[in-house]
């Protein structure tokens, strides 16, 4: 069973959105895709300064199974990267909602977390 945090929104998609009280966001892909997809070997995210619509594609997750395009929930300019996650993109694997986090954006349009599904819509999502 993956773990679903209740305090995060989610994109059917299968990232997640940490809403920080400052406009901004941290963002990351679910425990339910990183299980899917295996051990992840390699992770490529935009640069600082990217601006985002949401939906669009923002970067890349391979591992031993497959390589995965992540797409970003909620428009905004990309604030942060983790940097970590260039030499040790096992943290996906291991801490997917604290060290494995991807990005962080300054959002476009805070109100938009709402079209995203909460914690109880994304387990049954995955079912």
């Amino acid at each position: 069973m993956s773990n679903v945090p209740s305090d995060l929104r989610y994109a059917k998609s299968h990232e997640w959105v940490q809403l920080a009280g400052d406009g901004t966001a941290t963002i990351g892909i679910t425990d339910y895709a990183q299980n899917s997809l295996g051990d992840i070997t390699y992770i490529q995210v935009p640069k600082v300064g990217a601006v985002l619509k949401a939906g669009e594609t923002f970067g890349v997750v391979e591992s031993v199974k497959a390589a995965s395009d992540v797409y970003a929930p909620m428009a905004g300019t990309v604030l942060a990267v983790n940097q970590q996650l260039e030499t040790t993109p096992e943290k996906v694997n291991q801490a997917p909602y604290t060290d494995g986090w991807m990005l962080r954006l300054t959002l476009a349009n805070p109100a938009d977390v709402n079209t995203l599904l909460n914690a109880a819509d994304y387990d049954k999502h995955i079912g």
